[in-house]
C-alpha cells in the first residue's frame, strides 16, 4: 500500500517535476567551455539545495574543476549511493536546433510528447527522476528510503579530471553497498533495461607535419608533400574494407566472442535492427561483416575517425598546400583489451606508415578506461529487474551497452564497488546533438520506476 501511495503522489504531482526539470534545463552547465564555468556552479548550487530541501545533508563541494555535489540521508539499512552527472555538452552547431537550447519545452511528436533541450536526456531528465522519486517517497512517509548518497558529477561530459581524486579524497563517506548509476538507455522503447557491460574507451589525437610554412600549390604540388593526402591515406589504411575490421596489428587482443546463451538472449531483447539504423537514415550496416548490428555495438571493439581537419577552411579557395593536418580518433574497447597496449598499437600503425618528410606529433591529453562488466548474480540485480518489468508491464532486459560510463569501472577500481546502470532514454533521444529530447513516458516511468526499485532494495 505504502509504495501504492508514492506511485500515486508522482502521478499526481507530475506537471511539478516538470517544472523544476525545466528550472534546471534552463542553466547553462556546459563543462568543456570555461564561459560556463559559472553556470555550472550554478547549477551544483541548484542541486544542492534541491537535495538539502528533501532532507539530505547536502553540498556543492569544490575540485579543482566543476564542484561535486554530494548529499547524505538516512543512518541505516543498506547504503546506496546514486550517481549523476548536471553538466551538457555544447551546443554547437546552434544553427540545426529548432528552438533556443536552453529554453525547454514540451513538444508533441508522432512518437509521443517530448521534452527538448539540451541535458534533457543526458544527462539532467535521468538524474532527477531519481530525485523526484525521492521526493515523492519523503512526501507519503516522512522519511527518505534507507541509507543513500547522492553524488552527482560537473565534468562528466569534459573527461572527469577532478572525478577520481575526489573520489580517493572522499572514499570512506563516498563507499555504499551497491552504486546507482542512471545515464544509460532501453534497448527500444518501452523495454526496460539493466546494463550488463560497457564497453570502454580510448581517446587519442595526432598531427602530421608536412613542409615548414603552407605553400604555394602552384610551386609546389606535386613534388611537395601534402599532409592532409597523407592523413587520408593514413586514416583508409585503419580498416580492411572487405571486411570492415580494424588492420592495426594486434588490436584484437583480448577480444572475447559472445556466448553462445547470452547471444540468444539478446537476439530476443526486442531490438529492432531495421528501425535502429533507419531512425538516422541508414538502410543497412556498415560496420565488422559477420556481426549484427546489436553485437557490434555492444561486443566488438571499434576505431572511429571523429575528426579530421587542416588547410584552409573559410570562403572560397586559397591555393596551399597545408603545413599540417589533424585527426582526431576513438577506439570503443570491449573484453579484456588493455587501452595503454592498444595506444602503442595505434601510434606504431601510423609511425610505420609515414612518407619520408612527414612526422607525427601526438596529444598527451590521455584517456583511456577498459570495459566493464557488471556483477548481475546480485541479489539487487534481479529485484530490480523484476520492478522494472511490474512497471513497465513487460519483462526488463539485461543488456550490452556500446557507450562508455567509465564511472562504473571507477567505483569499482577506487571504491571497490558494484554498480547497477538503469536508464530510461531512447536511442532516438539526440544526445550530443542538436534537438535533444527525452520522451515525456521516459521521465514519468523513470521516477515510477526508481520508487519501485528503492523499495525493492529497502
Amino acid at each position: 500500500m505504502s509504495l501504492q501511495a508514492v506511485l500515486a503522489r508522482i502521478d499526481q504531482t507530475l506537471p511539478d517535476a516538470l517544472d523544476r526539470l525545466f528550472d534546471l534545463l534552463r542553466i547553462k552547465s556546459i563543462s568543456t567551455d570555461p564561459a560556463f564555468k559559472g553556470d555550472c556552479a550554478k547549477a551544483a548550487e541548484w542541486l544542492a539545495a534541491e537535495l538539502a530541501a528533501l532532507g539530505f545533508d547536502a553540498a556543492a563541494r569544490a575540485t579543482p574543476g566543476h564542484p561535486m555535489v554530494v548529499g547524505h540521508a538516512g543512518d541505516s539499512g543498506r547504503h546506496l549511493l546514486f550517481y549523476g552527472h548536471y553538466d551538457v555538452q555544447p551546443v554547437d552547431p546552434l544553427n540545426l536546433w529548432h528552438r533556443d537550447p536552453f529554453d525547454p519545452a514540451i513538444e508533441d511528436t508522432p512518437k509521443g510528447r517530448v521534452i527538448r533541450g539540451r541535458g534533457s536526456s543526458d544527462d539532467k531528465g535521468q538524474l532527477m527522476t531519481f530525485i523526484e522519486a525521492c521526493r515523492a517517497w519523503k512526501a507519503v512517509h516522512g522519511t527518505l528510503p534507507g541509507r543513500l548518497t547522492i553524488f552527482l558529477e560537473g565534468e562528466e561530459e569534459s573527461g572527469s579530471p577532478s572525478l577520481i581524486p575526489f573520489m580517493q579524497a572522499n572514499a570512506a563517506e563516498l563507499t555504499a553497498d551497491l552504486a546507482l548509476i542512471c545515464d544509460t538507455s532501453m534497448v527500444s522503447p518501452g523495454i526496460p533495461s539493466i546494463a550488463s557491460q560497457l564497453r570502454g574507451m580510448l581517446k587519442d589525437e595526432f598531427t602530421i607535419h608536412g613542409p615548414r610554412i603552407d605553400l604555394h600549390s602552384g610551386h609546389y604540388g606535386g613534388p611537395g608533400l601534402n599532409p592532409l593526402r597523407e592523413m587520408a591515406r593514413i586514416v583508409a589504411s585503419f580498416h580492411d574494407h572487405e571486411t570492415g575490421r580494424v588492420a592495426v596489428e594486434g588490436f584484437y587482443e583480448g577480444v572475447q566472442e559472445v556466448p553462445a546463451e547470452l547471444l540468444t538472449q539478446w537476439e530476443n531483447c526486442g531490438f529492432d535492427e531495421k528501425e535502429y539504423l533507419g531512425s538516422v537514415g541508414y538502410t543497412v550496416p556498415h560496420g565488422e561483416k559477420g556481426y549484427s548490428t546489436l553485437v557490434q555495438q555492444w561486443a566488438r571493439p571499434t576505431l572511429e575517425i571523429n575528426g579530421m581537419w587542416g588547410g584552409y577552411q573559410g570562403a572560397g579557395s586559397k591555393t596551399v598546400i597545408p603545413a599540417e593536418a589533424h585527426c582526431k580518433l576513438t577506439c570503443r574497447l570491449v573484453g579484456d583489451m588493455d587501452p595503454d597496449k592498444l595506444r602503442e598499437r595505434v601510434r606504431a600503425h601510423v609511425a610505420a606508415r609515414l612518407s619520408p618528410d612527414a612526422r607525427v606529433t601526438w596529444d598527451n591529453d590521455l584517456e583511456g578506461s577498459p570495459a566493464a562488466v557488471m556483477n548481475t548474480a546480485r541479489s539487487e540485480f534481479e529485484a530490480a529487474r523484476r520492478a522494472l518489468s511490474d512497471e513497465w508491464n513487460r519483462e526488463a532486459v539485461f543488456v550490452g551497452m556500446g557507450g562508455s560510463i567509465p564511472i562504473a569501472g571507477f567505483f569499482k577500481e577506487v571504491l571497490g564497488m558494484d554498480a547497477m546502470l538503469v536508464g530510461f532514454a531512447n536511442d532516438d533521444d539526440a544526445i550530443h546533438s542538436p534537438n535533444e529530447k527525452y520522451d515525456v513516458k521516459s521521465f514519468h516511468k523513470g521516477i515510477r520506476s526508481w520508487a519501485r526499485i528503492l523499495a525493492a532494495l529497502d
